[in-house]
């Protein structure tokens, strides 16, 4: 099978109101080639599940500066005042989650399971509509999978299978991400052909990838 698929290609499997992983740390690491494509077909009333939304004028910014998000679950919005904005004049929800907690929400529904419990939270707003349970006397917050329709990954060095290694910090959240979607599409920096990828530098295994989108720097 052939992953190898242009930007017009790959953003047309995305559709208005899906859930959409987006992969980068303030921008870092993210598929700049997609979201703008995203940004270019105007897709809306999506679902961002990210670290971050990054700047107004960077990676998933200009998604939100373009009103094309209805919900971001994220970790943090203090670099992007416009997401902070839409959150306050209610025209985007946006749901904070501690960054450790995404992050397992995420590896959880890869893996499979049915949850996993934490102290992070506890006593303050995050535990608000959730199971607590108590454990050695100590008090956790069950917290539950978190899955997307799509994934939108970078990768540094790709093969034609979909194999991915990450350079350094642009690894950042594309592993797992690339596990907890149901279509993982990755865009690569550079595609090379299968074998020249080092198999201890593969971060993320061609099996969980679906498409390729060949981006270049």
């Amino acid at each position: 099978m052939n992953k190898i698929i242009c930007y017009d290609e790959a953003v047309s499997k995305i559709k208005d109101g899906m859930s959409i992983m987006i992969g980068g740390f303030l921008g870092v690491g993210s598929p700049h080639g997609l979201i703008n494509a995203l940004v270019k077909k105007g897709v809306k009333d999506l679902t961002i599940i990210s670290n971050d939304t990054s700047f107004p004028d960077i990676g998933i910014g200009k998604l939100v500066v373009n009103k094309q998000v209805k919900k971001v679950i994220t970790s943090h919005i203090g670099t992007n005042k416009e997401t902070g904005r839409q959150m306050s004049e209610g025209e985007t929800e946006v749901l904070l989650v501690p960054q450790g907690t995404i992050a397992e929400q995420i590896r959880a529904a890869g893996a499979g399971l049915g949850g996993f419990l934490t102290p992070t939270g506890v006593g303050t707003i995050v535990e608000e509509g959730k199971q607590k349970m108590t454990i050695d006397g100590k008090e956790f917050l069950l917290e539950l999978p978190l899955k997307a329709d799509v994934a939108l990954i970078a990768g540094s060095i790709v093969d034609k299978k979909g194999n991915v290694f990450y350079n350094k910090t642009t690894q950042n959240f594309n592993p797992i991400m690339a596990m907890g979607a149901e279509t993982v599409i990755v865009e690569a920096e550079k595609i090379v052909d299968v074998g020249d990828i080092d198999p201890h530098l593969v971060m993320t295994p061609g099996e969980v990838v679906d498409y390729i989108v060949e981006g270049g720097k």
